[in-house]
C-alpha cells in the first residue's frame, strides 16, 4: 500500500471504516459520520487531516503528562531499538532498561514500594493485581482469600479481570461480566449519592460501605480492595476527606490488601508523584500506566510494597506475565520520561504553580447557570452540568447535554471530554498559565452554547 502521508482526508476516513475497529465505539455510527484523523501534535496542541487546531484538555487519554513532541524521549526509545529492539523477562533474563527503569519507579513511589512487576498497559496491570493478591494470600496458606472489592462506576480498565474490577454496568452487559470473586460497593459521589448530607459524613458513610460487605462475606475470604485515588473515567469523582482514612482503617483492622489504582492518577496528575501521596493513602500494591511513559510507548506495571514481595516470595513460581513485559524499547521511553519530569520539576511546577491556577480557572466555572458542581485536584477537573441549580438534579436521559456540549469544544478547538452529565478535563501538566486562560475560554465558549440550545429547545432527548 503506498503512504497515506499526501491523502486526503476522505480517503483516510474510507480506509479506516474499511479496516479499522475502534474502541468504545458504535462502529456504524461512527463510519456513517467519518473518523476525525489526528496527523501531529506539539505541545498541548493537536492538528487533524483539515489542519484544524485542537487544545488536547484531556493529554490524550489522561496520559501525556510531558505534553506532545519531546525530543528526549523519542530519541531514548530509537537508540534503545538500535542496541536492543526487544528481549523477554522470562527465563531468568532481563536487560538493561527494564532494571534501571524499576529502580527509578522506586525513587519517585512512596516509601516501602521498591519492586516492579512489568506489563503492557493499566488493564494488564489490574489484571495482574487480581493474580497477584489471590497468589500472596495462598502463599501465606490462605487460599480462600480470594475476592476483591471494587467500587460502582469505577474504571480498571477493559480486559475481562480489567472490566469486572470496574463497576461500569454497560461493560458489565457484554461478554459475561463480571468474573467471579468480584464485589462492588457505592461510590464516594457526593453530588449524585449524598447530596443531603455534608461532603464529611457522606464519605464516611460510603467507606463504611466496605466494611459491611467484608462482614457479608467473611474478613476469611476477601484479598483486596481496589479503588483509584480519583475516579477518572467514572467523572472525576474527587472522594471527601474522610473517606480514604476510613477505608485504611478497614483494610487494616479486617487484614486486607489496599490496592491503589494509579494508572490515571500517578506521575503527576494530581499535582503530586501520586495520588496516594495527594490522599495519604498507604496501599500494598499500586497500579501504574498512562504517565508512566507520558503515553508514548505502551507500558504499565503493579508496584509492589517490600512486605507483599516477601509473601510473594514465599510462593514459588507466580505463573503470570506477558510478551511484552518491560519491552526494552518501552522502558527506555519510560525512564527517560520520568528523569525529564525530574530535571524540569514537572510536578513540583505543577504544584506550585500550574495546579493551582487550573484550579482556580476551573472553580470560576461554578457561577454558570448550567453548572451545578466543578470538583477537581491537581490537574483533574470536571464540570458537573445540571437543569436546576442550586440542586443534584440530573438532565432526563444523562449524558445527551454533556455529548452536545463536546461537539461544540470540538467544534472550537478544544478537545474536552464527555461523562454521563459531566464535561472532564485532564490537561499536560506542562500547560502554561496562558494556555489555561485559551482551554477556560473555549469551555466557557462551549457552555454557553450548550446552555442556549437547551434554552431553544435543540436537544433532543427522546433518542
Amino acid at each position: 500500500m503506498a503512504s497515506l502521508h499526501n491523502a486526503s482526508t476522505e480517503q483516510l476516513q474510507e480506509l479506516d471504516a474499511l479496516h479499522h475497529l475502534h474502541p468504545f465505539t458504535d462502529t456504524a455510527a461512527l463510519n456513517k459520520k467519518g473518523v476525525r484523523v489526528i496527523k501531529r501534535a506539539e505541545g498541548v496542541y493537536l492538528w487533524d487531516s483539515e489542519d484544524r487546531k485542537f487544545l488536547d484538555g484531556m493529554a490524550g487519554l489522561w496520559c501525556v503528562n510531558v505534553g506532545y513532541g519531546r525530543k528526549e524521549i523519542m530519541d531514548a526509545a530509537y537508540q534503545q531499538m538500535q542496541q536492543l529492539p526487544y528481549y523477554n523477562s522470562f527465563f531468568q533474563t532481563s536487560h538493561p532498561p527494564a532494571i534501571e527503569l524499576a529502580a527509578k519507579i522506586s525513587e519517585v513511589t512512596p516509601a516501602g514500594f521498591n519492586r516492579v512487576f512489568f506489563c503492557g498497559s493499566g488493564s494488564e496491570a489490574n489484571d495482574t493485581v487480581v493474580r497477584m493478591v489471590r497468589h500472596y494470600w495462598a502463599a501465606l496458606g490462605k487460599p480462600d482469600k480470594k475476592v476483591v472489592i471494587s467500587r460502582e462506576n469505577a474504571y480498571h480498565g477493559s480486559t475481562m479481570a480489567g472490566a469486572s474490577l470496574g463497576g461500569m454496568k454497560p461493560m458489565h452487559a457484554q461478554g459475561g461480566l463480571p468474573i467471579p470473586d468480584i464485589e462492588h460497593i457505592k461510590q464516594p459521589h457526593w453530588f449524585v449519592n449524598g447530596y443531603d448530607q455534608t461532603p464529611e459524613v457522606f464519605g464516611k458513610n460510603a467507606a463504611l460501605a466496605l466494611e459491611k460487605r467484608i462482614e457479608e462475606l467473611g474478613a476469611d475470604n476477601v484479598a483486596a480492595f481496589i479503588g483509584e485515588p480519583v475516579q477518572g473515567a467514572g467523572g472525576v469523582i474527587v472522594p471527601p476527606s474522610t473517606y480514604w482514612p476510613e477505608i485504611q482503617r478497614i483494610c487494616k483492622q479486617h487484614d486486607i490488601l489496599l490496592v491503589a489504582d494509579e494508572v490515571i492518577c500517578g506521575f503527576g496528575r494530581t499535582a503530586r508523584w501520586f495520588g496516594s501521596d495527594t490522599f495519604n493513602i498507604e496501599a500494598d500494591l499500586m497500579a501504574i500506566a498512562k504517565g508512566l511513559s507520558s503515553g508514548y510507548l505502551p507500558i504499565g506495571g503493579v508496584v509492589v510494597s517490600d512486605h507483599v514481595a516477601e509473601g510473594l516470595e514465599q510462593g514459588g513460581e507466580f505463573n503470570h506475565g506477558y510478551t511484552y513485559s518491560g519491552h526494552p524499547a518501552c522502558a527506555a521511553a519510560a525512564l527517560a520520561n520520568i528523569e525529564l519530569m525530574q530535571r524540569e520539576r514537572i510536578v513540583e511546577n505543577a504544584a506550585e504553580k500550574i495546579a493551582p491556577y487550573f484550579q482556580q480557572k476551573l472553580f470560576e466555572m461554578a457561577d454558570h447557570p448550567l453548572v451545578g458542581q466543578v470538583r477537581g485536584v491537581g490537574m483533574l477537573g470536571a464540570i458537573q452540568l445540571s437543569p436546576e441549580k442550586p440542586s443534584n438534579k440530573q438532565f432526563s436521559k444523562g449524558g445527551v447535554v454533556s455529548m452536545v456540549c463536546r461537539e461544540h469544544c470540538m467544534e472550537n478547538g478544544l478537545v474536552m471530554r464527555a461523562v454521563d452529565d459531566a464535561m472532564i478535563l485532564s490537561p499536560p501538566l506542562i500547560i502554561t498559565e496562558s494556555q489555561i486562560d485559551e482551554l477556560f475560554a473555549i469551555a466557557k465558549n462551549s457552555i454557553d452554547q450548550t446552555y442556549q440550545d437547551l434554552q431553544d429547545g435543540k436537544i433532543d432527548f427522546s433518542s
